[in-house]
């Protein structure tokens, strides 16, 4: 069966320490190169186990409870229909596993080569393949998987684990579980064994990929002399040196042997002849290299890779030198626009920004995208993510700012069967006009209300301006009518109306007071229009009261102005209804008197009949 390292990002779930020597979960320092793995190998064709790797009966076809297969499908029994886990395989197989009703060990395989008082990793990955609500089984019955490591005589438990219930998922998911252990002295293999702790049924169905074994060490980080893990320098700079530093941090070594390596791709590593010490000085570089160091707990496992660990790569770098940035295009763009320039770069290098081919003030780091607020020439600037190394010339992106035409939106208002001019008040006398009126001047004439806009544009800045126009209307009468010796004038309309005797002097009051009777010519017209409304009014004042005491003062009740309608009849009675005076078709006045006789102050009616229209009322006599 093919073996080979597993490259996986894992799932950390605990385990149930069953011995005292146990290490749960997953190394927690560096790694050595994999002593064993298990990917099941790859092909079309189910194939057994070798003899005595299971107690379970293989199956070439569907594994039915108590069987397994090695396949690289698993589409039986409403499963999961998934590929391998290995990366990269085409074909690639699993260990397909369906529970027995017993529980019990499915799967053991010894695992040699290993040195003693050493840690070791153990890791697997694994699926439950019972679909969530599967149609006869629902959740199903978890799979629960026991890890164990015997010594090769089978007699000693070395280290055991449970993953724990691992239910039923909607969709595939692969986890990783591992466990760490210690050999004994002069232990050098082991037997790996996986224990079923559920019992078969509708359910308990797993499939098993990836098994690994690798040496666990402390964690160990490489570091240069200002505690660097990584070293880049730009192409075409000094011969560079430096002195490395392993740190361990003594969480499973508690003695330390090294073996400096070096590499020039990080992927094939050879050993530095005579560097074995916690310390290693390059020599002066000036191209790309990695280093790393091999770290024991005795020395005579130093070349031993099932037994050491392996620290983290220091790289020192050489990064060329970058290209300038690549111009999307100049901008020409209406000021005030808040719209960027940009560039292209590869990916590992970021964009500063200047306002000088050289020198200058930095206006912006590590952006692609600069937005301007003047016009101008900016610069931008390629550096290197690894290294810091800037590119030789910096890119010009010219940027013009338009002039946007400066208006302000009106509301403005005309005088009814008037016209007005709107302008479009722009600033910029290169600029074009497009009214909603379909006209295209600066201003137009217009006299009917409504809401009208005119776009206003420079180039390629365009505003819309907009005017809310209203008309004020010319006042409409309604009723005129008189009031004692006042002319009272209403309007159908509101308005900032004024009135006038005269058409010279105007007021606002609705009220025209103090006019005897007589035919008037009224004015009406809208204060800020020139618009004058007339109206013909023979104004009919009945007084009130009059005092015949002969002093020459209001001695007569008198209806001036009476005879200048078509018909008239007046009629005076006393309160008890007695026919005082009267008169049809002429002026009127009464002195107070009846026969001659002079007759008491008091109130009096009277009942005044003009071209069809009747007043009824009563004055005061005062004497």
């Amino acid at each position: 069966m093919k073996q080979k390292l597993t490259k996986v990002v894992f799932i950390l779930l605990a385990f149930v320490v069953t011995t005292s020597n146990a290490q749960l979960g997953f190394c927690t320092g560096n790694s050595g190169a994999p002593i064993f793995t298990e990917t099941f190998g790859s092909g079309t064709t189910n194939i057994a186990l070798p003899a005595g790797t299971t107690t379970y009966t293989f199956a070439s076809t569907q594994p039915n409870d108590g069987f397994y297969t090695v396949s690289n499908r698993t589409n039986w029994f409403g499963w999961h229909d998934i590929s391998d886990h290995t990366e990269g395989d085409t074909n690639g197989r699993s260990l397909v596993v369906n529970a027995d009703f017993t529980a019990g060990e499915f799967y053991r395989t010894p695992i040699n080569g290993l040195c003693e008082n050493t840690s070791y990793e153990f890791s697997s990955w694994m699926i439950n393949l019972m679909p969530t609500n599967h149609p006869f089984c629902g959740t199903g019955i978890p799979i629960n998987v026991k890890f164990e490591i015997w010594d090769i005589t089978d007699t000693n438990l070395l280290a055991s684990g449970d993953t724990g219930n691992i239910n039923s998922t909607s969709s595939p998911n692969w986890q990783q579980y591992a466990l760490v252990f210690r050999t004994l002295p002069s232990q050098t293999s082991v037997i790996l064994k996986m224990l079923n702790n559920g019992i078969g049924g509708c359910g308990n169905d797993l499939a098993i990929d990836d098994i690994a074994f690798k040496s666990c060490g402390d964690n160990i980080t490489v570091t240069d002399t200002e505690n660097n893990s990584e070293v880049f320098n730009c192409a075409g700079s000094s011969l560079f040196s430096t002195t490395l530093s392993a740190n361990p941090d003594f969480t499973i070594f508690s003695t330390h042997f090294y073996q400096w390596q070096e590499s020039i791709d990080g992927i094939n590593w050879t050993d530095i002849i005579g560097e074995t010490n916690p310390t290693y000085t390059t020599p002066p570089l000036n191209n790309t290299m990695y280093y790393r160091v091999k770290v024991a707990e005795d020395v005579i496992n130093i070349s031993n890779d099932s037994c050491n660990t392996i620290s983290d790569v220091f790289e020192f770098g050489i990064v060329p030198i970058p290209d300038a940035p690549i111009s999307n295009g100049n901008l020409s763009v209406c000021e005030n626009s808040d719209t960027p320039i940009s560039v292209t770069v590869p990916s590992g290098i970021i964009v500063n920004w200047y306002d000088a081919p050289s020198g200058g003030n930095l206006l912006s780091s590590n952006e692609i995208t600069f937005t301007p607020i003047t016009s101008g020439i900016y610069y931008a600037e390629s550096e290197t993510i690894q290294g810091g190394c800037l590119s030789i010339n910096r890119t010009p992106i010219s940027v013009n700012f338009l002039e946007v035409p400066e208006f302000q939106d009106e509301s403005l208002s005309y005088c009814e069967n008037t016209s007005i001019v709107l302008h479009a008040d722009t600033n910029i006398p290169s600029a074009t006009y497009l009214w909603n009126t379909g006209a295209t001047t600066e201003t137009i004439i217009v006299n009917t209300a409504d809401i009208y806009t005119v776009e206003i544009t420079n180039v390629n800045c365009t505003v819309i301006k907009t005017i809310n126009l209203t008309q004020i209307d010319n006042p409409v009468i309604d009723t005129i009518t008189s009031d004692g010796n006042s002319i009272v004038i209403t309007t159908i309309n509101d308005g900032n109306f004024v009135y006038s005797l005269d058409g010279n002097v105007y007021q606002s009051n609705t009220i025209l007071s103090n006019l005897s009777s007589g035919q008037y010519t009224l004015y009406i017209k809208q204060v800020s229009c020139d618009t004058v409304i007339t109206a013909q009014f023979l104004h009919f004042y009945i007084p009130k009261f009059f005092t015949p005491n002969g002093d020459g003062i209001n001695d007569e009740f008198n209806l001036r102005s009476i005879e200048l309608y078509g018909s008239s009849e007046v009629t005076i009675f006393n309160r008890y209804g007695k026919l005082l005076k009267s008169s049809i078709n002429t002026s009127f006045s009464w002195d107070g008197t009846f026969n001659n006789k002079k007759l008491p102050t008091g109130g009096y009616w009277y009942r005044i009949i003009i071209e069809g229209q009747k007043f009824v009322g009563h004055f005061t006599l005062r004497r």
